[in-house]
């Protein structure tokens, strides 16, 4: 095996390797967090909120890891149309995946900002100089 392929082949098995911590950690680290917590204060609700929130980072963290040494793996390695194809698929999973996951985590879409609402333009300027705006509705012609 040439240097070059044997760099590239490893440093996807390193990529792999770290997706796959990533995850096992993440979930260790936030199921022991949640556990103390919950032993600490008593309520679930807030608890379990908080352990998905902290195991979707984790598997988030671990997917991104992946996707990297998926595109090292088939582009570098055997750049074949059905190779690429294979990696287009796995890329498309992952992302969708991760998409849910971040709106698990915030409540939100990505691309969305705050929590999902955009404030009046009215209602903000008068909340800064203190008058007070009334919305005026837009008329309909008839």
């Amino acid at each position: 095996m040439p240097f070059n392929e044997m760099l590239i082949t490893g440093s996807a098995w390193v990529l792999e390797v770290c997706g796959i911590v990533a995850i096992a950690v993440g979930a260790l680290f936030s199921s022991v967090r949640s556990l103390l917590m919950y032993l600490k204060k008593g309520t679930s609700a807030d608890v379990y909120a908080r352990y998905r929130r902290q195991l979707s980072k984790a598997i988030l963290l671990g997917l991104e890891f992946l996707v990297a040494a998926d595109i090292i793996r088939t582009v570098a390695i055997e750049p074949t149309f059905r190779s690429v194809g294979v990696l287009a698929g796995i890329v498309l999973i992952r992302t969708f995946l991760s998409f849910t996951l971040e709106v698990e985590i915030s409540g939100r879409w990505p691309w969305s900002h705050g929590n999902g609402e955009r404030p009046d333009i009215r209602e903000t300027s008068s909340r800064k100089t203190g008058e007070r705006n009334e919305k005026v509705e837009p008329e309909v012609a008839a």
